[in-house]
């Protein structure tokens, strides 16, 4: 009898040091991230252990303006945004002017203006600016005012945009098609020729 006692006094025994040791083992692996368990991460309540996280935060702030889903702000004219998000991804094609199928620059900006302010203007950047604008400095830039450039080849002006805010503004990239781009940017920094207001 105190045989059998003793049996399950060790099995019990064993059983309990093996759950414990299991226990470990299993606490080990989450702790010290090793293997394929994924490492949780949690908030922190200060700004301590952040380097390069602005990064990553300028990055997601960068695709929200691609995309558009920015949080807009009570000055900011909600049409003409929503209007210019339909024309994002319209791809490039010379002379054409329609949202989802085809456009060029100038083609895009003169539909714009007319869907959202019901604005006529001119078919041609140079003319736009020529025609339908007042010069505005760079430093003064207002939403929907127009940033032309040119192709690095003449001073003659060759692509416009709409601007937005934060130096972001929309155009129809020959590559690319209706995008956003920045005007800080080295490509339009070196290429910038004017901006203007539509009169």
């Amino acid at each position: 009898m105190r045989a059998v006692k003793n049996n399950r006094l060790c099995l019990w025994l064993a059983l309990l040091l093996l759950m414990l040791a299991q226990a470990s083992c299993h606490k080990g692996i989450n702790t010290s991230n090793h293997g394929k368990y994924p490492r949780h991460r949690h908030a922190r309540n200060d700004d301590s252990g952040r380097h390069g996280h602005d990064d990553n935060d300028k990055q997601n702030a960068d695709d929200d303006w691609k995309t558009l889903n920015i949080k807009l702000r009570r000055g900011d004219n909600k049409v003409l945004y929503a209007e210019l998000k339909r024309w994002l991804g319209t791809p490039y094609k010379y002379a054409a002017q329609e949202c989802g199928v085809g456009t060029d620059c100038s083609g895009m900006v003169m539909m714009v203006y007319r869907n959202v302010y019901n604005i006529d203007i001119e078919r041609n950047s140079a003319r736009i600016f020529e025609k339908n604008c007042k010069p505005v400095k760079r430093n003064e830039l207002q939403e929907a005012d127009l940033v032309f450039f040119n192709n690095g080849k003449s001073s003659r002006i060759t692509h416009v945009g709409i601007y937005l805010r934060d130096n972001k503004f929309v155009h129809a990239s020959s590559s690319r098609g209706v995008m956003v781009s920045d005007l800080n940017q080295n490509y339009w920094v070196e290429h910038f020729q004017c901006a203007g207001r539509i009169l």
